[in-house]
């Protein structure tokens, strides 16, 4: 019995050493990937990437809120499909930014602007086929706007995460902005 009784002894002190080991090994490995980390020098974004980023979001939400207006108060079933689709595309762009920001270290809104939400304010005050017409006028502004300022980006943007992401979206903004012209009649 006391054979037996050392025998478990020796196996429990013996695990508890290896135990013990497997710690410190990990600890150590811990400590050399956080050394590698504080010694990495995260470089700063340029200027007119953060910019754009920044602006890119505050448009983003503002086409997912209006969009989610649209479904709700157009009249044109074309303007509720429309906004429908803002909502799903501008989510997912939004999503990707976040992303690609995060990566970056650059700081995102988490709300639309003061002004931009003076204008949605004031687009939720419209009802009927004035809702419609004022909803589909603003799309039509916005995308123009809004396909320069990729354009712009995606040929000259300082980073290239940022640069990829204007690339991406644009095709989206392009069709969009056909959508909303052939909503409009405007073609």
């Amino acid at each position: 019995m006391k054979l037996l009784l050392s025998g478990f002894c020796l196996a429990g002190l013996l695990f508890a050493l290896q135990a013990c080991n497997n710690s410190q090994s990990t600890s150590h490995e811990d400590a050399v990937d956080s050394a590698k980390t504080v010694n990495k020098v995260v470089q700063p974004v340029q200027k007119d990437a953060s910019d754009f980023a920044v602006a890119a979001a505050n448009g983003g939400m503002m086409e997912v809120e209006l969009g989610k207006i649209a479904e709700e108060k157009a009249v044109n079933k074309k303007v509720k499909d429309f906004g429908a689709m803002m909502v799903k595309d501008h989510t997912a762009a939004n999503d990707n930014l976040k992303s690609v920001a995060g990566m970056l270290n650059i700081t995102l809104p988490d709300s639309v602007s003061d002004d931009t939400r003076k204008e949605i304010d004031k687009l939720k005050m419209k009802k009927g086929k004035d809702f419609d017409k004022a909803y589909v006028d603003m799309m039509l502004d916005d995308h123009k706007k809004d396909i320069a300022e990729f354009r712009k980006c995606a040929d000259n943007c300082s980073d290239s995460s940022i640069k990829s992401f204007a690339s991406t979206t644009l095709p989206t903004l392009e069709k969009h902005l056909d959508s909303i012209q052939s909503i409009a009649g405007r073609k």
